[in-house]
């Protein structure tokens, strides 16, 4: 059964996940400020990087959730997930050029071009800054429906980038239980998505 809250629920729960969506921010911020990290870089850097996964996962999410629920309320928060994930990126990328390399560009370009872990990550960063921009009705509507939709699109190349960058990273740990997790879940929201296109495909073949 469908459920549809009413728009002052809907405004609440918005405001809760805004809320909830800067938790991992606040909580980053006050242990840093009181010195419980001892590499505190390398763990904000970290950090950040993980919730860009979950933000990233969150949202390719909301399409199976209503598809199958019938709760198509929920597409009115992906805008929000969506903005959270570049908002953690930008947290990662700004601990990465602030951390590694003080704000030195020419370093932080040898770097990227250096190490392929860097690179698709960096790659999976840029892609996300349009997606960031064209995020208002504004944008919307200034590009049309069809292309705004196919640019926001870049988001499944965006996620493989990330857990591509994510494996990369824990290959020099030998830790890949996290990346493979990350993987699974983007895997089958893609996979999902490419079922839904070939059902489709196939019915108007028939019809």
């Amino acid at each position: 059964m469908a459920v549809n809250p009413t728009s002052r629920q809907l405004s609440g729960i918005k405001a809760a996940l805004f809320a909830l969506a800067l938790v991992p921010f606040a909580r980053l911020f006050y242990l840093t400020a009181t010195g419980a990290f001892v590499e505190p870089v390398e763990a904000v850097t970290r950090g950040t990087g993980d919730w860009v996964l979950y933000f990233l996962c969150l949202t390719l999410a909301v399409t199976p959730l209503r598809r199958y629920t019938g709760w198509n309320w929920l597409v009115k928060l992906r805008r929000m997930l969506g903005l959270f994930a570049f908002f953690y990126a930008f947290l990662h990328f700004l601990m990465f050029f602030w951390g590694d390399h003080g704000f030195d560009v020419p370093a932080m370009g040898k770097d990227v071009i250096k190490r392929p872990f860097i690179t698709v990550g960096f790659a999976a960063f840029v892609l996300l800054i349009p997606l960031a921009l064209t995020s208002t009705n504004g944008m919307i509507k200034r590009l049309g429906g069809k292309r705004w939709q196919w640019l926001h699109r870049l988001m499944y190349v965006i996620a493989p980038l990330g857990i591509l960058h994510f494996w990369w990273m824990k290959a020099g740990k030998h830790n890949f239980t996290e990346p493979i997790i990350f993987g699974v879940i983007v895997a089958v929201l893609l996979g999902l998505r490419v079922y839904w296109s070939r059902t489709k495909a196939l019915a108007a073949a028939r019809a």
